[in-house]
C-alpha cells in the first residue's frame, strides 16, 4: 500500500490509514525547514521569512552591533567605539570637576558626535550601537551638537551670543 492516496480514487476508496499515513508524511516534511531557520519550536524547527512580524515577540540586535573586532580579541579591543567615547567624556567630566567647565562639556559634545560619526562609518560599533543606525546617529549627533552649543553660550563671557536668544529670554524675565 502506498503512502499516498490515489488522487483519482472516490472519497469512498480513501480509508482512514490512508489519510493518517499522509497527515504523517506532511508532518515531516513541514518541520524539517529548509533556508532561514529561527530558534526551534515545539514542533521542530520553523521556517521565517525576511519580512517584520505583525507582533513582535523578542528583541532583536540592533544592526552594527557585531563585535569591532575579532572573536578572538580581548574584550577592551571588541569594544573600542563605546570605549573611546566614554573614555573621551570621563575626561571631559575631570575637567569639569577641576573647573574647566566649558572645555569639559565641549570636550562631552565632541564625544557625543564622534560616537554619531563612528555610527555612521563602521559596520560594527559593539555595544555603542543601541538601537537602528539612523536612531542612534540622530540621537548622538543632535545631543552632542546640543551639549556644544550650549557650553560655547554659557555665563560669564559666553563664546557664541545669539541676539534672538537674548532678547527673549529678557522679555520673559522681565514680564
Amino acid at each position: 500500500m502506498s503512502a499516498e492516496p490515489d488522487r483519482g480514487a472516490s472519497p469512498a476508496d480513501v480509508t482512514d490509514a490512508d489519510v493518517a499515513d499522509v497527515t504523517e508524511a506532511e508532518a515531516v516534511e513541514d518541520t524539517e525547514a529548509k533556508g532561514a531557520v529561527s530558534a526551534p519550536g515545539p514542533d521542530g524547527p520553523k521556517k521565517t521569512t525576511r519580512r517584520f512580524p505583525l507582533l513582535t515577540r523578542d528583541t532583536a540586535r540592533p544592526e552594527g552591533g557585531g563585535r569591532a573586532a575579532p572573536g578572538d580579541a580581548p574584550a577592551p579591543a571588541r569594544q573600542w567605539p563605546l570605549l573611546t567615547v566614554l573614555s573621551t567624556v570621563g575626561l571631559g567630566l575631570l575637567l569639569t570637576a577641576f573647573d574647566v567647565f566649558r572645555v569639559g562639556t565641549i570636550l562631552i559634545g565632541l564625544a557625543l558626535i564622534a560616537g554619531a560619526v563612528m555610527r555612521w562609518a563602521l559596520p560594527g560599533v559593539g555595544m555603542l550601537a543601541v538601537r537602528s543606525r539612523f536612531t542612534d546617529m540622530v540621537t548622538y549627533g543632535v545631543l552632542g551638537v546640543v551639549i556644544v552649543l550650549l557650553a560655547m553660550m554659557a555665563q560669564p563671557n559666553p563664546w557664541l551670543q545669539l541676539p534672538f536668544l537674548g532678547d527673549t529670554l529678557h522679555r520673559t524675565i522681565t514680564t
